[in-house]
């Protein structure tokens, strides 16, 4: 079984998860990110549930789910802005490489994250 895609590209597209803790938040995170050209594009996911562990207890709480498109070059900026911005103490933020994608996107999101 071949499971490399066919269709890799040659691309520094990154897609990296935040979680928040309401809607509110999120719009806001989001208008500040594209602002910053941190980012091409921020998809909001409806409510989430999550489920983990903090200080030794069981938590669970709602939450959206950020899915935020930006390069390489930008995640460091990026990761420093959640950081800082961010109101839990541990924030979610893990990047993805994408490794197949339509060129002409995967072009867009590197042009609109050019400082």
């Amino acid at each position: 079984m071949n499971t490399k895609c066919e269709n890799t590209i040659d691309t520094d597209v990154l897609v990296v998860w935040v979680t928040v803790p309401s809607s509110i938040v999120a719009k806001t995170f989001s208008k500040e990110i594209i602002a910053q050209r941190l980012a091409a594009c921020v998809a909001i996911l409806p409510p989430i549930t999550s489920v983990y562990t903090w200080q030794g207890e069981l938590e669970t709480a709602d939450e959206a789910l950020l899915m935020i498109k930006t390069t390489q070059a930008r995640y460091p900026a990026l990761e420093a802005w959640v950081q800082a911005n961010h109101p839990y103490d541990v924030p979610e933020c893990i990047a993805t490489p994408v490794v197949a994608g339509l060129p002409a996107y995967t072009q867009w999101v590197e042009e609109k994250t050019k400082q």
